[in-house]
């Protein structure tokens, strides 16, 4: 496989634009590893192989265990997962499908119970920078494999 474009190249401040809203993303105060669920369960929904590569790699590394990377796309039915995330995965699902209904008013509700006003739209944040990685990487052919995760402090 070979990329088909490197917009990175082509057009760098389209790069920057979007590590400025990655760079919001880590700055909002959402758990880490919760995050990178979120962007785990979005390409896994979009098909995206290199940001599956890039965050199983990403959420490996920040000590995410492989059962839990494993059972992602079937969280309704694995019991690994806690109640906030949950109901994070579920706007995730609802969010990137947003054409299938939106985010019902059950489901707003499921997710405060676990996010204040604040956490929500940083939640709705966080899906939209995946949803966006995601179709900049599959748009341009973008090829899985050679990414390695920054070494952790």
């Amino acid at each position: 496989m070979q990329i088909r474009l490197d917009y990175m190249k082509v057009q760098p401040e389209s790069l920057q634009t979007l590590l400025k809203l990655e760079g919001y993303v880590k700055k909002s105060g959402l758990d880490d590893k919760l995050v990178e669920l979120i962007k785990l369960r979005a390409s896994q929904i979009n098909g995206c192989a290199y940001c599956l590569d890039m965050h199983s790699k990403d959420a490996r590394a920040m000590g995410e265990t492989e059962q839990r990377i494993y059972l992602l796309n079937a969280w309704r039915e694995a019991p690994f997962y806690t109640e906030a995330e949950r109901a994070a995965l579920a706007l995730t699902e609802a969010v990137t499908r947003i054409s299938d209904g939106g985010v019902s008013k059950e489901l707003y509700e499921q997710v405060r119970k676990h996010f204040d006003e604040v956490g929500f739209v940083n939640l709705i944040m966080a899906i939209n920078a995946i949803n966006c990685w995601n179709r900049m990487a599959i748009s341009t052919g973008m090829v899985p494999g050679d990414y390695q995760p920054p070494a952790r402090k």
